[in-house]
């Protein structure tokens, strides 16, 4: 499959050599320089995956991804970026990002992130696959997979794309143990360390979302993994 690529990157001799050296693997790939024209040729070329810069003229590349999730929930999504902080990383993440690759970087490496990416089932579902599926009743709360809303009984809450997965996850999973390793492959694409401070992160924030509920519990389990008990 010829999968379409859009590439937003400011730095003219590395969007040419990034570029090149995916469309020699076969990409049909869309090259833009400034962050205001991303969204418009999204949605005009529709690709199967995005490839972002961080540090763009107009609009960067967190606030693309943000668009982007917006759009579709789904869309493999990878940051390139000199900006190496573990802030940035977990932001990256929280976006929306699916990937985060630090500069400098290898071709090779891109190449392999991006076929794990595009192999993956489409939106990392397990049977949620109308919209009938898309809304979870747990307890006395409920989640929105489309429009990545949490409700509780303290209100309604806009959960980033990977919170939003992470809780599906569990939710399937419910009064079972969900193995970490197993959602970060299924989310995040590798068990990578900084992928496993990611996922400590949206995990205590929806600890913090859930606190207050009597009938739902989340608990961990040392080495393994998760309980969601509700």
């Amino acid at each position: 499959m010829n999968y379409k690529v859009l590439y937003v990157e400011d730095e003219p001799f590395l969007a040419r050599i990034v570029s090149d050296g995916l469309k020699s693997s076969g990409y049909n790939v869309k090259l833009v320089y400034d962050g205001s024209l991303a969204m418009d040729e999204y949605h005009a070329t529709r690709p199967d995956i995005c490839i972002l810069d961080i540090m763009l003229p107009s609009k960067d590349g967190y606030e693309i991804a943000n668009e982007l999730r917006v759009s579709d929930p789904h869309l493999p999504i990878i940051f390139l970026s000199a900006k190496a902080l573990t802030e940035d990383i977990v932001k990256g993440f929280k976006s929306g990002g699916n990937d985060y690759l630090k500069k400098p970087f290898s071709m090779d490496e891109l190449l392999v992130r991006m076929e794990a990416l595009l192999k993956r089932p489409a939106g990392l579902k397990e049977g949620v696959q109308n919209e009938a599926a898309a809304i979870y009743n747990f307890g006395n709360c409920m989640l929105d997979t489309v429009h990545q809303k949490l409700k509780t009984s303290a209100g309604e809450f806009a959960l980033s794309f990977k919170e939003m997965a992470l809780l599906e996850m569990m939710i399937l999973h419910k009064n079972t143990v969900l193995e970490r390793q197993s959602a970060l492959l299924k989310i995040w694409g590798e068990d990578s360390y900084y992928n496993t401070r990611s996922m400590d992160v949206f995990m205590t924030h929806l600890r913090k979302l859930l606190k207050d509920e009597p009938d739902i519990q989340i608990i961990n389990i040392r080495s393994i993994g998760y309980k969601f008990i509700c």
